[in-house]
């Protein structure tokens, strides 16, 4: 063979090789194959809520008075004792002087019972008992005269008369000193009008208190209904306030039901101050799931509540859950059979679609955690490719960009 025709032929034979191996490269299916990547993932529950107090207090008056100031208005917090309302007291304040001056009144009896009564009832005692002694005597020595005949019987019987009544007069002075000791009637009746005279002054303060309208926890004043000059009545709303510290109430979808964990950390922001997100913290979880709305209740508190917080506001809430800062991550799409106990990927290998077994970690919406089974860059063929386990493939050109994607952390809604 002549050079030429050699170099030619050689020519041709490297062109149909070159043809060859170009067209074992484009045989198999073309698919779109995404890589494992790592990434931060982040799991979160995000819901909307409500800012809430514990309890709302609605004060009103117990009497009909005239208010005479208003020491609040909406918005203030107050302490608990703080005055409010303040009603006309001028009667009240009367009556509480008259009970004053009763049970000064009677502790002055008492004490005069104590310290004067009783001494001079025993005193008393000591001398009808002197005076029945020598009229005792007296009838003694008449008796004894009128029977040697010096004196008549007249005498005798006025020595008698005279004996019987010391006699009484001794019983009435005992009597009258048993009543003036500590344990005695008139000791029990003064203590007893001491007492009555206490528990007038009570009620006369009590009614005085009434009108004096304060505060009976620390709150925040969220609506007056009320002026100085108006008329208070019983049972008419005066203030209304909020009580305790404030909270967020929210409800969670009852999927999410198994992440939530008391105690659990989560940020919060009012939908007027977005730029401005406060801690929370997770404190009840409703024991049932409303059958209408498919959610359970929640309540987040907040141990440092921002000045500008107000009850009723509008708060999003990112409850946030487990933290995996350096997971193997893939799109769910990519994941065959993700809700049994063996899920599996197909796996891009050799030109060859693999069934490859997973274990999944965290899940979110569009995003899995590849626990085990798959390494960082290993490509897995979703579910939307046209491919079976066994199948000739090869990455499709399109995909290309695919590899060089982000997976952010991502968030449970």
């Amino acid at each position: 063979m002549k050079p030429r025709q050699k170099w030619i032929f050689t020519a041709i034979v490297l062109t149909l090789l070159t043809a060859a191996a170009l067209l074992l490269e484009q045989r198999g299916t073309p698919v779109h194959a995404v890589p494992v990547l790592r990434s931060n993932l982040l799991q979160s529950v995000v819901a909307t809520g409500r800012l809430n107090a514990p309890a709302r207090i609605e004060l009103a008056a117990e009497v009909t008075a005239t208010v005479v100031s208003v020491q609040v208005r909406e918005g203030d917090h107050v302490k608990a004792g703080q005055l409010l309302v303040r009603l006309s007291d001028a009667e009240a304040s009367a009556a509480l002087q008259q009970a004053n001056a009763a049970l000064a009144e009677a502790r002055s009896r008492s004490t005069q019972q104590a310290t004067v009564l009783a001494p001079v009832a025993l005193q008393t005692v000591m001398q009808a008992d002197a005076a029945w002694r020598n009229a005792d005597n007296e009838f003694r020595r008449s008796e004894a005269l009128v029977a040697q005949g010096f004196f008549s019987q007249q005498k005798l019987d006025e020595a008698r008369r005279s004996r019987d009544s010391a006699a009484s007069a001794l019983r009435s002075a005992r009597v009258q000193s048993e009543a003036n000791q500590p344990r005695g009637v008139e000791s029990s009746l003064a203590a007893d009008r001491v007492a009555q005279a206490l528990a007038a002054v009570q009620m006369a303060e009590a009614r005085l208190a009434r009108l004096a309208i304060t505060s009976p926890v620390d709150g925040v004043v969220l609506a007056r209904n009320v002026e100085p000059g108006s008329m208070a009545q019983p049972g008419r709303m005066l203030l209304s306030m909020a009580a305790g510290s404030i909270r967020v109430d929210a409800a969670i979808d009852e999927k999410h039901l198994h992440m939530l964990v008391l105690g659990m950390p989560a940020k919060a922001a009012a939908d007027a101050y977005p730029s401005q997100p406060f801690a929370a913290q997770l404190s009840y979880i409703g024991p049932a799931v409303d059958p209408q709305r498919g959610t359970v209740e929640v309540r987040l508190a907040v141990p440092q509540p921002p000045v500008f917080l107000k009850p009723d506001m509008t708060v999003s809430v990112e409850l946030m859950g487990k933290n995996h800062p350096d997971a193997l991550v893939l799109p769910a799409a990519a994941v065959r059979e993700a809700d049994t106990a063996a899920p599996w990927i197909l796996m891009l290998q050799d030109r060859r679609a693999v069934r490859v077994p997973v274990q999944l970690g965290l899940r979110g919406i569009g995003t899995v955690e590849i626990a085990s089974g798959l390494k960082a860059g290993d490509l897995a063929i979703p579910q939307t490719e046209k491919a079976l386990p066994g199948d000739s493939v090869r990455q499709a050109a399109a995909a290309d960009p695919v590899k060089g994607m982000e997976v952010p952390s991502f968030v449970t809604r």
